[in-house]
């Protein structure tokens, strides 16, 4: 739902997303909010009740959006992007990918009208404490994520599996040729071809990343056995080194 659905062409037009809607595994549909709105102009906002800077998005055109969208996905949860949402993460983005159907709205202005989010409006999302132009962004983010997680979207079955909190970590590091650039070398244990070692130092990295990068992220999930030994083991090391 937005009044410039335009700005989802270029969005379907590459990349996954082009792919994952040639090949049927998802379908898109921009619904402009103008055509559900009345008069010669097709107004979609007014001023706010109250006073006050900008304008609010117009509640009878959004809900004719909304309930003419039901009547085709019935089961379709409604979902607004807003600042004033809960911070969309990778775990919301798995349980979207389990809906067969989604209905996103895309705000504009100061936002919507209150009595749509209180009567039409079944989730709200925030990708950032940030504020955007419009929801359009946001939708377009979200979509992105979500449609990772859906079977054969991606070209290797666990590859959304193996993202960034995914597991609660940030992902491993990542090397591919030239073997050497600018003087730095690839790690040696990636070309070994041995691949238990090469997944010991992708865990390892994984780790060392997210305790530099995200040390939020462990605190939230506490450290695995194989992640306990790792740490041990760096702090074998640097004790030697403080003592050596």
């Amino acid at each position: 739902m937005t009044i410039f659905p335009e700005m989802f062409d270029a969005f379907a037009g590459h990349g996954i997303m082009r792919r994952a809607v040639e090949s049927g595994k998802i379908r898109l549909e921009p619904v402009n909010i103008r055509d559900f709105a009345e008069g010669r102009h097709r107004v979609t906002d007014d001023r706010p009740y109250g006073g006050g800077s900008g304008m609010v998005m117009k509640p009878e055109p959004l809900a004719a959006a909304i309930e003419t969208a039901k009547t085709e996905l019935p089961e379709a949860p409604v979902v607004l992007l807003t600042p004033q949402g809960r911070r969309f993460d990778q775990d919301t983005a798995r349980q979207y990918a389990a809906c067969k159907e989604m209905i996103f709205i895309c705000g504009r202005y100061e936002g919507l009208d209150e009595r749509i989010c209180e009567g039409y409006v079944d989730d709200e999302i925030s990708i950032g404490d940030y504020v955007l132009t419009g929801g359009e962004l946001p939708a377009m983010v979200v979509m992105d994520a979500v449609i990772r997680h859906i079977p054969g979207v991606l070209g290797a079955a666990d590859a959304a599996e193996c993202d960034s909190f995914s597991a609660g970590r940030l992902e491993h590091a990542h090397y591919t040729r030239p073997g050497v650039f600018e003087q730095k070398q690839v790690p040696g244990v990636l070309l070994s071809g041995n691949h238990r070692a090469i997944e010991d130092w992708r865990r390892e990295s994984a780790l060392l990343r997210t305790i530099l990068r995200r040390p939020d992220l462990l605190e939230q999930t506490g450290l695995t056995e194989p992640e306990k030994k790792i740490v041990q083991k760096w702090c074998r090391r640097l004790e030697t080194l403080a003592w050596d």
